[in-house]
């Protein structure tokens, strides 16, 4: 399968080869740390000079080259450094799975994919936002992607040209190995969590992600509150997902009710509001037996006439308000 995926996302000859001046800044700033410091090691003459578009390692790979005679061409010209660059992003950018052959009615180069086309891949491509150290700002000439383990830089090349049209500058993975679940005793293991793959990708055109909530102001925050809102219902489906875990929680008991309320700073306004309820009512009773002494209505009197009360009947005295 692997072999296959290297080389059937290809439908396009070749990606462009000028690379812009921001994405190759993206590029240097993404170098790893390892390539960094065995470049602060080289000696100032093998360095590139000032204002050169060449890394210290496409420079060492140019000066090779040129001190070997491998970089004259057939009509004898030799590339600078800029065009020798350009014919270097084109070969990286280039896509596997290709060839062009002549064509037989025009006579012209066509390309023609190698091997068995796949319409449908069954992969995913989780794409997360970068990873920016604090204090610096995000760079968005850089994509990263959760991918399966057993796709290569070279499908995740072809798969991002070929289904989305995006052309990427560098490619740069690291397998992620989940740790074992093991036994409360730890005798044997029973399971992992999801073992994946991170591809960070440098890109030619930028891409921005989305503004987040927290971002916007209050104007815009509450549009988007709102368009969520509308369509997918997510304080409905929070409430209901929070009452069922709820119901879920408390089946054994007798005595427990659902109220409406799950946090406790609701449940305690909804138990002042009673109380403000009760006091209210209790406060219009005592009004309206003040106004009784003072017009000489009786207080308290019997419920009905004066009956002896039946056996297990209360004798006592009712307020009729």
């Amino acid at each position: 399968m692997q072999s296959v995926l290297r080389r059937l996302y290809t439908t396009k000859a070749f990606a462009e080869t000028a690379l812009p001046h921001h994405a190759a800044l993206a590029r240097e700033a993404s170098t790893p740390l390892a390539v960094r410091e065995r470049r602060l090691k080289k000696s100032p003459e093998f360095l590139p000079p000032p204002g050169s578009p060449l890394t210290p390692t496409e420079h060492a790979t140019y000066m090779r080259q040129l001190a070997k005679g491998q970089l004259r061409y057939k009509d004898g010209h030799i590339p600078t450094p800029a065009e020798w660059l350009d014919a270097l992003n084109a070969r990286r950018s280039r896509l596997r799975g290709i060839t062009s052959v002549p064509s037989k009615r025009t006579n012209a180069l066509e390309t023609r994919v190698v091997g068995q086309k796949i319409y449908l891949p069954n992969i995913i491509f989780k794409m997360v936002r970068n990873h920016a150290p604090m204090g610096k700002p995000y760079n968005p000439y850089e994509a990263t992607f959760r991918i399966p383990p057993s796709v290569t830089k070279t499908d995740v090349r072809s798969y991002l040209w070929t289904v989305y049209g995006v052309k990427t500058t560098y490619i740069r993975t690291a397998n992620y190995i989940s740790p074992l679940r093991r036994t409360q005793l730890g005798l044997r293991p029973v399971g992992s969590h999801r073992t994946y793959k991170r591809a960070v990708v440098g890109l030619v055109d930028p891409f921005y992600y989305p503004q987040d909530m927290e971002d916007m102001d209050k104007l815009e925050r509450k549009k988007r509150e709102k368009w969520l809102e509308e369509r997918f219902a997510l304080k409905l489906v929070t409430r209901m997902r929070r009452h069922e875990l709820i119901r879920m929680s408390q089946a054994g008991s007798k005595t427990w009710r659902l109220t409406g309320h799950v946090r406790r700073d609701k449940i305690l306004q909804s138990i002042a509001r009673r109380r403000a309820l009760d006091a209210r009512d209790l406060k219009q009773v005592e009004t309206e037996l003040a106004e009784r002494r003072a017009t000489g209505h009786p207080v308290l009197r019997d419920k009905g006439g004066r009956t002896k009360p039946a056996k297990g009947q209360s004798s006592k005295k009712v307020l009729t308000v």
